[in-house]
């Protein structure tokens, strides 16, 4: 069945089935090219009639993730410009005041969008949320830094998202007095900026950060990447000039020089910078009530698939631990609890508390306002992923069957219910139905068949960084 939905740009068509209603494509600004290339999001332009919104919208410009992930880590590409758009689902277009959970993609802010079947938000729906999901410009287009265009144009396509949320999601049945922001690895990391950015102050109410911690670096940092493709492209480091030049050809330069990079191992990419207006410098301390956390075993997804943990040496374990400037005790700790791993299993699980648990787990120390942890610990048996990166999407979707590639076939679906419940709980209410972070640090563990809350959980490897 059809139903009909009104914007403030002019009315969309979605379609309902068994109760739950989808809206796709919607355009929440203007095609960021042509004029509107490397600017800040213009508003979408109003239509007549009635726009049909029954499939997914453009996608941003990418390329696939590179092998082998590819084949862990589906990432659709929708041709077309008008790729600032969102899709929405609920239960109940235009009646009633529903929680509202707004999903910003991961995918290191140059892949992922929002029209993966693991981000379906019928399940969401199903339980009484209204979810939105986000597509925002990736890669150079949207983080790339240049002296003559504004910085963090994919955040500030976020901003415009939310600001869309705020004026319409009434319309679907939302309440735009009570939203949550969450989002995963590079979406968990924007969302950190939301947290501070006075641009986003009121947009949204609550906030989940998935495997990604605060993140920001300097707009000189931040430029190597562009000068980098620059020199590849042999013109010079401005968005003018980069305007310039085909989108393909773009694409191909941006995958010369990042493509190498992982969130552990590290090398080019693109990063949110400080800007001193939409970033500040010195942020202030978040107020929104925040669920934040990561997977047991974050590094397997980069250094099991491609056989990383297994070439890692004793002599490249030394070495890499010098170069990060690992303190001797830490290290000595980490081989005393994990008799029997490899160098490479070693240096991931201190990779990962390095990169992830350690600062999210003082974020939560510093915040005044309610936090809730978590870590998730089901190991899939898919080419020894353990509990890798993005493992969780499909448990808190509720969407296995979308995530086989990284879960396998049977995956438990009780630890789905109960992930997906407190995700629920927590945008209704606040609270996701455990403890919040006190001086005991307690933690909600997720796994299968045993789950529940830990005080502490490896908290002496944790001090040791400090």
């Amino acid at each position: 069945m059809d139903l009909i939905a009104t914007t403030r740009q002019g009315k969309v068509r979605g379609r309902s089935h068994e109760g739950i209603a989808a809206f796709l494509g919607i355009p929440y600004a203007a095609p960021p090219f042509g004029a509107h290339r490397f600017r800040a999001p213009a508003p979408a332009e109003p239509w007549e009639g009635v726009r049909d919104a029954l499939e997914y919208g453009p996608t941003a410009p990418k390329r696939p993730y590179r092998p082998p992930l590819d084949r862990l880590i589906p990432d659709p590409s929708v041709p077309g410009d008008d790729c600032l758009n969102l899709n929405v689902w609920t239960p109940s277009a235009g009646e009633g005041r529903l929680p509202v959970m707004v999903w910003i993609h991961g995918g290191s802010l140059r892949n992922g969008s929002a029209s993966l079947p693991l981000y379906d938000g019928g399940a969401f729906a199903r339980d009484g949320v209204v979810l939105v999901s986000v597509n925002y410009r990736l890669g150079v287009e949207g983080f790339g830094v240049f002296p003559d265009a504004p910085d963090n144009r994919g955040l500030l396509d976020q901003i415009a998202a939310l600001t869309w949320v705020r004026d319409n999601i009434a319309a679907f049945g939302g309440d735009p007095a009570n939203v949550t922001v969450c989002g995963e690895s590079a979406g968990a990391i924007s969302i950190a900026a939301l947290m501070t950015s006075p641009a986003a102050a009121g947009l949204f109410h609550r906030a989940i950060l998935q495997s990604g911690p605060p993140h920001t670096t300097s707009r000189r940092a931040g430029a190597k990447t562009v000068r980098a493709m620059a020199r590849r492209l042999r013109i010079p480091a401005t968005a003018e000039a980069f305007a310039a030049v085909d989108r393909e050809l773009l694409l191909d330069a941006q995958a010369a020089v990042v493509d190498g990079s992982d969130p552990v191992r590290g090398g080019p990419g693109f990063h949110i910078v400080t800007d001193g207006d939409v970033v500040p410098a010195v942020p202030p301390l978040p107020e929104a009530d925040l669920l934040l956390g990561c997977n047991r075993e974050e590094y397997r997804l980069w250094f099991v698939p491609g056989g990383t943990v297994d070439r890692i040496s004793r002599l490249t374990l030394r070495l890499a631990l010098l170069k990060i400037r690992v303190p001797q005790r830490v290290a000595r700790l980490y081989r005393a609890n994990r008799p029997d791993a490899v160098p490479g299993e070693i240096l991931g699980e201190m990779a990962t508390d390095l990169l992830l648990r350690g600062p999210l787990n003082r974020l939560a120390d510093s915040r005044p306002a309610r936090t809730f942890v978590y870590e998730f610990r089901w190991r899939s048996p898919v080419m020894g992923l353990g509990a890798c990166h993005a493992l969780e999407l499909g448990f808190v979707f509720d969407t296995l069957p979308a995530a086989e590639d990284l879960t396998g076939p049977g995956a438990p679906q009780p630890l789905a219910d109960a992930m997906h419940r407190a995700w629920v709980d927590f945008a209704a209410t606040g609270r996701p139905g455990w403890s919040e972070w006190n001086a005991e640090r307690p933690v909600m563990v997720f796994d299968h068949p045993a789950a529940g809350p830990v005080l502490a959980p490896r908290d002496e490897e944790l001090r040791a960084w400090l």
